[in-house]
Order: structure tokens, then C-alpha cells, then sequence
């Protein structure tokens, strides 16, 4: 396939993902040295990049992937990323050369940057220099984060980031803890945060039959949500799907939803309905 003229080959599908093709990997690095880079945020742990459009916030972005993950998510698509030490380690100026070439894509169609994972805030230090520099870029921003570290994210770090897609994985502690492994009433910080500032907020929820979708754990999901009037713009429910499998398996990790089908349209219909019904803009 060609390249073209932006230089790259875009990725064949949303969840095969580009590696870290061209970002300057430093392998040659001594560790000490590594570790050092990563503090002061000038290098950082990354899985991989994607160049996609209406899937990570706004327009056409830039997505990439970071390695490092606080919760064991048990529907999770990338297990891949749990660890950071499984990542490649990309200087943040090398990785910011590559988002400055689609200033112009990002322009015209409305999008930008979004740093995901993983989990974006256990490397804070190298996502802010990367937002920073990508916000004096005139680059839009944005962050998908669990919100479980939200306390790392200082309110300096979040003026440099246009929108927080959010996700709220479960209602309550008991069905949170099953799901992930972790406690909910730090995302629930987070977000409380988030909604003093203003600042924009996509809603994410991942609807997996018998363990997030009940009707109970829906509303409680909800009556989260609505204590953000002032951040939350959606609501976007996203449908279990299998497509990690072979990840888990290839791993060798426990992968506990083999068995799981994927919810029915009806199903997920009637999950986003509880959302509207709300108030809340659904999608």
C-alpha cells in the first residue's frame, strides 16, 4: 500500500492498531537512563498509534495507546497493555513530530489528539508534555481514562486537555470490584472534579450481558452520571464484543467471558434507552 503524502499507512482495522511504527523507538536506551526519561516525562511507554475517525472523540484522531494499567478489566480488548513494561519506549518530542503532520486533517474535519491506554495516567508526566506541546500546536485534546487515578491528574494537567472521555464501567462497588479488580469511588472523584471545572466530559459504558447490563446497574450508572450536568456532553454505550479473545489467549491469561455472547440490538437499545430516559444525550 502507498504511503501518500502524510507518510503512513493507516491501520486495516479499529482494533489491529499500527504498532509504534515510526515514533522513534529507543531500545538502545540503558534502563536507569529509561526510568529517568520517564520521570521527567520526556519518554514514555507506548503500545501503539492509530490515525481514526468518530471512535476516540471528535473528527479525525490521532489515538495513541499507552502501556500501564491499574485495573484488570474482565472484557477487556487490549490485555496487551496491562503492563508497562511490554510497551515500547517513544520519546514524547518524537511522537509529537508525528501528531504536528496531521495538523491539517485534524483541522478539517474537527479532531485532534487522544492519549488512551492502558490507562493514560499512570505515565501523567509524559501524557502532559505530549498535550502540552500538542496544545501549542492548536490541536484539539483529549483523554480516555478509568478516572481510578484521577488524583494524579493535577487541575495544571487538565487545562491541557479539551475533553475526558470518561469511563464508568459499573454503578455500584460490589458489580465495579467484580468488573475490574478496583474500587469505584475514585472514578466517582474524578468526575465530581471534572464537573466543578467545567470541563467536557464523554460518558463511556461497556454493556456486557450478565455482568454490567442489568437493569439496576444501569440506573446506578446513571444516577452517577447525572451528578455532572455541568461536564457531561454523552452518554456513549459501547456493546461487549469478543474481538480480544485471542489476545487473552495468546497471553495465556484467564479470560473469564469466552463464554459471553454479545448483546442483542434489542439489548443495547434498551440499555441507552435507560440513559435518554434520564435526560442524558445517548449514543
Amino acid at each position: 500500500m502507498p504511503l501518500g503524502e502524510q507518510g503512513f499507512a493507516p491501520p486495516a482495522s479499529r482494533h489491529a492498531g499500527a504498532g509504534t511504527w515510526g515514533l522513534g523507538e529507543l531500545t538502545d536506551l540503558e534502563r536507569s537512563e529509561q526510568l529517568k526519561r520517564m520521570r521527567e516525562g520526556k519518554l514514555g511507554s507506548v503500545h501503539s498509534w492509530e490515525l481514526v475517525t468518530a471512535v476516540d472523540g471528535p473528527g479525525t484522531r490521532m489515538t495513541v495507546f499507552m502501556n500501564g494499567c491499574p485495573l484488570r478489566c474482565v472484557y477487556c480488548h487490549n490485555p496487551d497493555t496491562f503492563n508497562m513494561r511490554d510497551g515500547q519506549p517513544v520519546e514524547a518530542q518524537e511522537l509529537l513530530k508525528r501528531i504536528k503532520r496531521y495538523r491539517k486533517i485534524f483541522k478539517s474535519t474537527g479532531g485532534g489528539l487522544t492519549i488512551s491506554g492502558g490507562e493514560v495516567l499512570m505515565q501523567r508526566a509524559f501524557a502532559w508534555n505530549v498535550l502540552m506541546g500538542a496544545k501549542s500546536l492548536g490541536i484539539h485534546t483529549c483523554i480516555d481514562t478509568s478516572g481510578y487515578l484521577g488524583a494524579a491528574a493535577t487541575d495544571d494537567f487538565l487545562e491541557s486537555v479539551d475533553l475526558v472521555l470518561l469511563d464508568v464501567k459499573a454503578g455500584d462497588e460490589e458489580t465495579y470490584h467484580r468488573v475490574t479488580g478496583r474500587r469505584l469511588q475514585p472514578t466517582i472523584d474524578f468526575g465530581d472534579r471534572l464537573n466543578a471545572l467545567g470541563k467536557d466530559v464523554w460518558i463511556r459504558f461497556v454493556s456486557v450481558p450478565g455482568y454490567t447490563d442489568s437493569y439496576e446497574n444501569v440506573e446506578n450508572v446513571a444516577d452517577i452520571v447525572c451528578r455532572w450536568p455541568r461536564s457531561v456532553r454523552r452518554v456513549e454505550v459501547l456493546p461487549f464484543h469478543q474481538m480480544g479473545t485471542d489476545k487473552w489467549r495468546s497471553l495465556g491469561l484467564d479470560y473469564k467471558l469466552e463464554e459471553v455472547r454479545p448483546p442483542s440490538k434489542e439489548e443495547t437499545e434498551r440499555v441507552r434507552q435507560q440513559f435518554r430516559d434520564r435526560g442524558l444525550t445517548v449514543y
